[in-house]
């Protein structure tokens, strides 16, 4: 009889325990999910901070060059004009 009411009462613990079982199934289920969703979000952000960054970098390197070319262009200026002498005198008065 013992043997008989050990077994009733694991049968019994077994049916008890599967709802709580299935309630935190459930429940890491819908955690699962969240995460999934927010692990897709991030990974959309990052490719976008990617994206954003190839994009700065491209403005950089172009605005890099251009600011090259105007350093040139202002000293080739410089050399121009220091280059020519006035031809005009002044003329001072005493």
């Amino acid at each position: 009889m013992t043997r008989s009411n050990t077994w009733a009462i694991i049968a019994v613990a077994m049916l008890l325990s599967l709802p709580l079982t299935a309630c935190k199934d459930t429940k890491t289920l819908e955690e699962n999910q969240q995460l999934k969703s927010q692990v897709a979000q991030l990974q959309k952000e990052n490719g976008q901070a990617v994206n954003d960054l190839e994009s700065m970098t491209a403005e950089r390197d172009t605005l890099t060059k251009e600011n090259e070319q105007l350093k040139t262009e202002i000293k080739t200026l410089k050399a121009k004009k220091s280059g020519k002498k006035s031809t005009t005198r002044k003329h001072h008065h005493t």
